[in-house]
């Protein structure tokens, strides 16, 4: 039987799950996965070691928990706003353009966290790039579906090479993510926003 101070333990316990994920996301968006420990964590966020440590277990499962987290969020900034859309064209415009602020105001410090991560751990065989790879492989099959519904109703030529298209969609954007990054400049992603709709024949 579940009692008060066993219920007021977990609830503890996921509140403090959530502060340091929150942070493990801060750091990783900058400095990479690969900055981030157990000990660090605890340090700056006043925690026992061992308390964080009993959350995670392991550097990996605490990367692992940060990506996942990082998906949430991406979920709702990104994906949640466009489901309510019609299939098409107008579902992925307001994909792309959630995908051009959520980098845009910086969700995260570093802007896109999985152009971050990704690019960090691409080379890395393991655990952690298999569910970056995966986060990135459903994000492709997303946009994929909404190219090959706008085919199908017209929005687009029949003909129209959707695996091409949807990589140059991409490229776009994580070209505009770099270059404002690197030169703290917002224009960057007003021109992504001409560039994908004049791939996608909107202008």
């Amino acid at each position: 039987m579940t009692g008060p101070t066993t219920d007021g333990r977990v609830l503890k316990g996921n509140e403090t799950r959530r502060l340091v994920l929150a942070h493990a996301m801060r750091i990783a968006s900058v400095e990479g996965l690969a900055a981030l420990s157990i000990g660090r964590l605890a340090g700056e966020l006043e925690l026992s070691k061992s308390g964080v440590f009993a959350l995670f277990g392991s550097k990996e499962e605490l990367q692992l928990a940060t990506v996942r987290a990082a998906e949430r969020v991406y979920h709702d900034h990104v994906i949640a706003p466009a489901l309510d859309r019609p299939a098409g064209v107008e579902r992925l415009l307001v994909l792309l353009e959630g995908w051009l602020e959520y980098s845009r105001t910086r969700v995260f410090a570093g802007g896109c966290f999985f152009y971050a991560v990704g690019a960090e751990f691409d080379a890395q065989p393991g655990r952690v790039r298999d569910a970056l790879g995966e986060g990135s492989r459903t994000w492709r099959q997303l946009i994929t579906d909404q190219l090959q519904a706008a085919c199908a109703a017209g929005e687009l030529p029949r003909d129209t090479d959707v695996e091409q298209l949807c990589f140059e969609v991409q490229a776009m954007l994580e070209f505009a993510n770099a270059m404002s990054l690197l030169h703290d400049d917002e224009a960057p992603y007003q021109c992504a926003r001409r560039a994908v709709r004049r791939l996608l024949r909107t202008e």
